[in-house]
């Protein structure tokens, strides 16, 4: 606002900004930003599997194996014997928010191009109208305020939960198009790093589970053991 050059930024980049704001119903906001809703950059919960249509195996993420951005387990089942929770279709892109006690964050952006991968029906699924809108609208919906909000809007004795469309209906401040597509060419290289080194650690996890114990018996020595990491992480 005072002609200033932010730090970090080139001119082309701080020229997408605007240099005042206005009144809004969410008050004070960028000038050619405009009030809106994840409504308006996401669609809510688009595809369920059905007694009709619906694949003969899936990858299930659950609430319980899902916080902050990790899956940490997927569970393979066939659809007859699946969870009945078992619904939400997920593809990559999607940002899913559980209702079911939303103060244990159980969230996460999928990353994941797995086949008839699915998720609870405990979660609500956001999937970006626009590819340019999926990592402003998960960083949205999983900042630490819309968690909060949540949290103390939730109802119900031993499950407080929220509705889907609660999550989805939350309140936010949209940029102008052409700030959003800048955003989501430089976020989606750091989204991908994200994924990439969450692989990383699962792999190391596996390889210490499994190298360890014929480390401690002397199985296997330690130049072997540092050869089987490099190339597991090749």
């Amino acid at each position: 606002m005072e002609g200033r050059q932010p730090e970090g930024m080139d001119e082309e980049t701080a020229a997408l900004f605007p240099d005042s704001l206005v009144e809004s119903e969410l008050g004070l906001i960028p000038k050619g930003w405009r009030a809106g809703s994840l409504n308006d950059l996401s669609i809510l919960n688009p595809e369920s599997w059905t007694a009709k249509n619906h694949p003969e195996k899936l990858l299930y993420a659950d609430l319980a194996n899902t916080k902050d951005n990790v899956i940490s387990e997927l569970s393979e089942f066939t659809f007859k014997n699946a969870p009945s929770r078992a619904r939400r279709v997920l593809r990559s892109g999607d940002t899913i928010v559980g209702t079911v006690r939303p103060g244990n964050r159980s969230f996460a952006f999928i990353h994941s191009e797995l086949e008839n991968l699915t998720g609870s029906t405990g979660f609500a699924v956001l999937r970006p109208r626009a590819d340019t809108a999926a990592e402003f609208a998960y960083l949205f919906a999983t900042q630490a305020s819309s968690i909060e909000y949540l949290t103390h809007i939730a109802d119900g004795g031993a499950y407080p939960a929220v509705r889907p469309d609660v999550v989805s209906g939350m309140s936010c401040v949209l940029p102008a198009e052409e700030l959003l597509k800048k955003f989501h060419n430089t976020a989606i290289f750091l989204f991908q790093s994200v994924a990439n080194n969450q692989m990383r650690i699962e792999t190391l996890g596996v390889l210490r589970d499994t190298l360890l114990p014929r480390l401690t018996f002397g199985i296997l020595r330690l130049p072997d053991a540092h050869q089987q990491v490099e190339a597991a992480l090749s």
